[in-house]
């Protein structure tokens, strides 16, 4: 399976995801936020970091860069999109998730190890994850407090699209949500970071099913 790992200016969890990829023996390659071609990849990812220096809005400036209207049109044709933390934020700001990433209720950046209940292991990224209630991941942001209007919320819930919900509630997120994905279940965009808990040496190897289960 071929990967692309977008890079934007600020991107730093790009080569953490592009190790682990390649110690699950996938072909990974990079895609400068400046290219309009995906190079035939399977899935893609949306690193975590400070695009842009998250100077206007987190993810609103990467949100215009001219890779992303490729991945728009690539979800749009069923590719794999996975975005975290700050690739999150962008996915919501394209509008290929719902709702946006505001700041952390207690306005500061939270750097800990949560623990996350797997609400759905039905999805393409989380198949792995079946019989497993819960997992810890590491969360390092300052814009984290996912918000969607009571609609969005209902559907998100009765959907199933609500996929990991924070044990104990680390930046205010509504319905204590940590991951959701799109209506067709392509799209998937989570706060926490499963590339930096996806080798033993890490203490931690929680992240690896979520990347076994887009390559199974």
């Amino acid at each position: 399976m071929k990967f692309g790992i977008i890079v934007f200016p600020g991107s730093n969890c790009d080569r953490d995801a592009y190790r682990v990829l390649r110690n699950l023996r996938q072909s990974v390659c990079y895609l400068w936020h400046k290219e309009t071609d995906l190079k035939g990849v399977d899935c893609v990812i949306l690193p975590g970091g400070f695009s842009y220096g998250d100077y206007l809005r987190t993810g609103a400036i990467a949100r215009f860069s001219p890779i992303m209207n490729e991945v728009i049109a690539f979800a749009g044709k069923g590719g794999l999109v996975l975005g975290i933390c700050n690739g999150f934020q962008v996915l919501c700001e394209a509008g290929l998730l719902p709702g946006v990433l505001m700041r952390n209720a207690g306005l500061k950046f939270v750097c800990e190890t949560v623990g996350l209940k797997v609400e759905n292991p039905e999805t393409r990224f989380t198949r792995r994850y079946a019989g497993v209630k819960t997992i810890r991941m590491p969360v390092a942001h300052g814009d984290g407090n996912y918000f969607a209007d009571e609609k969005t919320l209902k559907r998100l819930e009765g959907e199933g699209r609500v996929v990991f919900r924070y044990a104990a509630n680390p930046n205010g997120s509504r319905h204590d949500i940590a991951g959701i994905v799109n209506e067709n279940g392509n799209v998937l965009g989570l706060m926490p970071h499963p590339e930096r808990c996806s080798e033993r040496i890490l203490g931690n190897e929680d992240g690896r099913r979520l990347f076994e289960s887009i390559i199974s």
